[in-house]
């Protein structure tokens, strides 16, 4: 089957975490707005009064199906390419991991705009900068700390033991737009969490995801996407 995805063409975002998956599996796929006409297409989609349309992209099309919700595509693909264990209560567990994850990334959203999306981050400098001081403090620790137990608890290479899933991909995803937004906050929160690290590290030397990394497929991280760098925001 070749999928497609759609999602906005002018950043990662939420899509990357479905394009990570697609990319590493080496599935066939269309990054269906990154084509000509393709915003259309996908507006279109969204604006259909019938049937079971999507709210927001992501959402992927394969076959027949239409599936949103970043989380829900990976619950799909994940148990149709090997990115998920067979046993149904470890399949909940990957998922219950992304959604974890898909928590942490509204909040690292919300350091740059804590007042609200509709919002420039021009107009909320102050209380961005008061909650990223928070994110770093309380909620960084808490999340990357949680994924470090999970590490050091499982004596394999990934979160769930031997075999890689869509959750260490993501996982890889929230390291790299860390990096990018924060350097220098990172490099300093790394040394507590090797095992993170290692992760990281080891994902990124995946054959296919290696590949992509090195392709025009991978937009580069920017101040429109999740992660932005603000060096306002990255103080030591």
């Amino acid at each position: 089957m070749r999928y497609e995805l759609y999602y906005w063409p002018g950043i990662q975002g939420r899509g990357e975490y479905v394009r990570l998956a697609l990319e590493d599996c080496g599935a066939g796929y269309a990054d269906v707005a990154r084509s000509d006409r393709g915003m259309a297409a996908m507006m279109k989609m969204m604006e259909a009064g019938a049937g079971t349309p999507p709210f927001a992209p992501p959402f992927l099309k394969a076959g027949r199906l239409v599936i949103g919700q970043t989380a829900n595509i990976l619950l799909y693909l994940g148990s149709r390419h090997g990115l998920a264990p067979k046993p149904e209560a470890c399949r909940l567990w990957v998922h219950q991991l992304q959604l974890t994850i898909a928590d942490f990334v509204l909040e690292i959203h919300d350091t740059h705009h804590p007042l609200g999306p509709s919002l420039y981050y021009e107009d909320q400098r102050a209380p961005a900068k008061k909650r990223t001081g928070e994110f770093w403090n309380q909620r960084v620790p808490k999340y990357l700390g949680y994924f470090e137990r999970l590490r050091q608890g499982t004596g394999g290479s990934y979160l769930t033991g031997r075999r890689v899933s869509y959750a260490d991909l993501s996982l890889f995803q929230i390291v790299e737009g860390l990096r990018y937004a924060f350097p220098k906050r990172m490099k300093a929160f790394e040394r507590s969490i090797p095992g993170v690290v290692e992760l990281h590290d080891r994902v990124a030397d995946r054959p296919n995801i290696r590949a992509y990394l090195a392709s025009d497929r991978r937009i580069a991280f920017n101040e429109d996407g999740i992660f932005r760098h603000y060096p306002a925001l990255d103080l030591e």
